[in-house]
């Protein structure tokens, strides 16, 4: 491999460790493990509410990725911030919303432990929300 391509190879790991080691890198790892013990928990008591978990996986994925790489800085006809804040936002209400229903229904073990996580993953979010709104201002 040259050494121009090895370079921005290691300029690039560089950039990915250096977020995940900022308070928003670690806010988005932790929605993307409670987001994933909470797709678990739902895929084996009620897959039915399995689908929140998935999609929010996704989408934090893609903005972990988003931030890491330093991809916010060069597509800036898109304003990250809004779409970070309403994401964070609509996931906070969201979790709050099904993990209130599950609780309410009684179900199994994994059932109230998904509950559970959810009502935690409402305060990541809503953390994670209050943080972008208090930095984007």
């Amino acid at each position: 491999m040259p050494d121009s391509q090895r370079d921005s190879a290691l300029s690039c790991w560089a950039t990915c460790t250096n977020f995940s080691s900022t308070q928003k890198g670690v806010l988005i790892f932790a929605e993307i493990v409670f987001c994933l013990v909470v797709l678990i928990c739902f895929s084996t008591s009620e897959p039915r509410y399995s689908s929140l978990s998935v999609v929010e996986v996704i989408v934090a994925v893609f903005f972990f990725i988003l931030y890491s790489c330093n991809l916010h800085t060069k597509i800036t006809f898109i304003k990250w911030p809004w779409y970070d804040f309403f994401r964070t936002f609509i996931a906070a209400i969201l979790y709050l919303i099904t993990s209130i229903v599950v609780l309410a229904e009684r179900g199994n073990l994994s059932t109230i432990i998904a509950g559970v996580l959810g009502l935690i993953a409402t305060c990541l979010f809503s953390y994670d929300a209050y943080v972008t709104f208090s930095s984007w201002q």
